[in-house]
């Protein structure tokens, strides 16, 4: 295999630890790699393993890793001959796909006109539908407005999910359980989808309280071969994005399990899809099962499928790239169990929010059974600017009690400071007995049924606390490395921070609202002036492409101290609250 590959180079349009992922497989294939990275990648852990880095020159999503010319620049310029996208970013979008071809690369991926139809949920649906896969009622085409998504909760009644047509990830989805809500979630949904997206296209359908979310691994070459590789189960989820998944999926009958095989296969045959694929379902709790959406991309959680499949799947989607067919022909047997953990950098005590900084700690367990995808390590720091998931915990064994026994070792010898993480929270759940024993998780488990109290991490080192600054240069694809004592700058760094306290949270009293966590002002949903009630939503942060709302505290009248479109940290003081004296002297 190796020796057919020589003259293949391929570029990874993405970073972290998926990108990390995809370099570990070129090395297997002997495949040099190029990566790629924003100005706050410049140190990270994807960038020193690739053969090759080259800078895309922006801090932003939107203007790095979204950037289709520059990455297609660099593409030309490092002589790359391939392209894999991971997932997230550009890698379910058909415009990418396309351009990737149209410069006479190889796109590592389904096909744009496959992407175009199954990304577009609603079109999606439409097929769904043709080859007879399980539905629930839903809209037909995008929604115009917010009293279209009335009417219909009007028809088929609530809860409804409001999901971008052209989204994924939890990203854009809102669930409306009361009529007066949903004008407001609408709008949210479309704010939402065009940040992570840029499309705002939205679509409406009944939503299933309480269900578990499964889904099939698919996997199809250019020789029309398709093979759906086993089911999973993701039903462990916060803000609708996963934090626990495993395979196979646990506590389903056979008939389910066909179910949901047969019908993978028929969506994914009638789409004439390439590549790796999931089809997602939704299993309500009375066991009516409903098609959900199609990721024409490699999931996060594709390590739990390989583990049980025992097919390198990165590998798999290279080899498909360069025409050769399947290695395998027919859903195999699973072999054991394997749960994957994603680990986080959030904080579950305060509701997940992102956390950002520099992790003076990163330490991975090991042992039988431990498999960890990182893409971070000691020293490394964390971006606000992009996807909190700083690694990914897989445990395997041969039955899912021993699996759940070395996952409680894995996660107390994992080991992370500096910056906040979901460590704890896994640790807690693996002594529920609704995910151990009985296994009554559904997607709205953490809201509804998660009653631990966990510890509020500590705030992150500040860079200038390292003893050294790292300084890069970058020439013809390669990164040289210069340390300078960060003594150098201890001026410089101690009037920021002094100016950073100021502005932040020196003053803060009582009356105070300060930022649950660094991000952008997205809206404030009040004036200055305007009198507001403990528990109504006073303003909508985002970060990582994710809305986090600011929720007041008390009664009072709002003094906004901070404009919309500005970007605050952790803590920071953004308004005030002016509480009228009551009473007579």
């Amino acid at each position: 295999m190796t020796a057919n590959n020589n003259a293949e180079k391929l570029l990874i349009a993405n970073r972290g630890e998926i990108a990390v992922r995809i370099i570990h497989a070129c090395r297997d294939m002997g495949i040099p790699s190029v990566a790629i990275y924003a100005d706050d990648d410049i140190d990270s852990l994807h960038v020193e393993l690739a053969d090759e880095a080259w800078g895309l020159g922006g801090v932003t999503a939107r203007d790095s890793y979204l950037n289709i010319a520059a990455i297609l620049e660099i593409a030309r310029k490092s002589k790359a001959t391939m392209i894999h996208p991971g997932y997230g970013f550009l890698s379910e979008r058909a415009e990418f796909a396309q351009a990737v071809l149209d410069a006479g690369l190889k796109w590592v991926g389904p096909s744009p006109q496959a992407i175009e139809q199954l990304g577009d949920k609603i079109a999606a649906r439409k097929l769904a539908a043709l080859v007879g896969a399980p539905l629930v009622h839903g809209t037909q085409e995008p929604l115009q407005h917010a009293d279209e998504a009335v009417a219909f909760a009007q028809q088929y009644g609530l809860p409804i999910a409001i999901k971008a047509a052209f989204g994924g990830g939890g990203r854009g989805l809102k669930i409306a359980w009361h009529l007066e809500d949903v004008k407001e979630l609408y709008e949210a949904a479309v704010r939402e989808a065009i940040a992570a997206f840029g499309r705002g296209e939205c679509f409406v359908e009944q939503y299933l309280d309480q269900p578990r979310h499964l889904e099939a691994q698919v996997i199809a070459d250019q020789h029309g071969n398709i093979v759906v590789l086993g089911t999973r189960d993701c039903s462990l989820q916060r803000r609708n994005q996963k934090l626990v998944e495993e395979a196979p999926a646990p506590f389903i009958s056979k008939q389910i399990e066909q179910q949901i095989l047969s019908s993978a296969h028929n969506i994914c045959q009638a789409a004439h899809y390439v590549g790796a694929g999931t089809v997602e379902y939704l299993l309500s709790r009375d066991g009516k099962l409903s098609f959900l959406e199609v990721n024409t991309r490699l999931q996060v959680e594709h390590p739990v499928t390989e583990a049980t499949s025992n097919i390198d799947l990165v590998v798999e989607q290279i080899r498909i790239a360069l025409g050769a067919k399947l290695s395998i022909d027919s859903t195999p047997i699973a072999q054991g169990h394997a749960i994957e953990f994603r680990i986080n950098a959030e904080d579950p005590a305060r509701g997940f929010i992102p956390a950002f900084g520099v992790l003076s700690r990163f330490e991975a367990p090991f042992g039988i059974g431990v498999r960890v995808d990182q893409g971070v390590r000691t020293g490394s720091r964390v971006s606000q600017h992009f996807d909190s998931l700083m690694a990914k915990l897989i445990v395997t064994g041969p039955t899912r009690d021993i699996a759940i026994a070395r996952a409680k070792r894995a996660l107390k010898q994992f080991q992370i400071e500096g910056v906040a993480s979901v460590l704890d929270f896994h640790r807690a759940v693996l002594e529920e007995k609704d995910f151990c024993e009985d296994f009554k998780v559904h997607t709205r488990w953490i809201e509804n049924d998660f009653q631990h109290n966990l510890t509020s991490s500590t705030r992150s080192i500040p860079a200038a606390q390292q003893a050294l600054l790292l300084s890069y240069i970058e020439i013809d694809g390669k990164l040289h490395r210069l340390g300078l004592p960060a003594q150098l700058f201890a001026q410089q760094s101690a009037t920021a921070q002094l100016t950073a306290s100021q502005d932040n949270v020196e003053h803060s009293n009582a009356s105070d609202i300060l930022a649950p966590m660094s991000g952008v002002i997205s809206a404030w949903k009040v004036q200055s002036g305007e009198h507001v009630s403990t528990g109504q939503t006073i303003a909508i942060m985002e970060a990582m492409k994710m809305e986090v709302p600011v929720v007041a505290q008390q009664d009072g009248n709002i003094d906004i101290k901070v404009q919309q479109g500005a970007t605050c940290q952790a803590d920071q003081v953004i308004a005030s609250y002016h509480v009228e004296a009551t009473g007579s002297i």
